[in-house]
């Protein structure tokens, strides 16, 4: 059984058990997260498309931590000026395991 589900504008397909990073949001270690929005949903029943949600199916997640990712750089260097700068980020992800998939 799997679904995709609609985060923070990305779509990302999920199963059970499966452990996945998501946008930052307000949530605790060892809580509960749930994805309502569902845009299809694959079980031994067949296929079902959402137009564009599949009514009644949510995706239910624990939340094991945050995270960062990778790094990114940036180098900005003007050329003959002597000038140059350099800032980095690293976005904040959240840590969850999908737990369920009802619908």
């Amino acid at each position: 059984m799997y679904a995709i589900i609609e985060d923070s504008g990305a779509q990302l397909r999920v199963e059970e058990g499966q452990t996945l990073q998501v946008d930052v949001r307000p949530a605790e270690p060892g809580g509960a997260v749930t994805f309502e929005r569902v845009l299809l949903l694959a079980d031994e029943k067949g296929v079902r498309v959402g137009k564009p949600l599949v009514e009644g199916a949510k995706v239910t997640a624990e939340v094991l931590g945050p995270s960062k990712g990778a790094k990114l750089e940036v180098v900005k260097v003007r050329r003959r000026k002597s000038s140059r700068t350099h800032t980095g980020h690293r976005q904040g992800y959240l840590t969850v395991r999908v737990t369920s998939i009802e619908g």
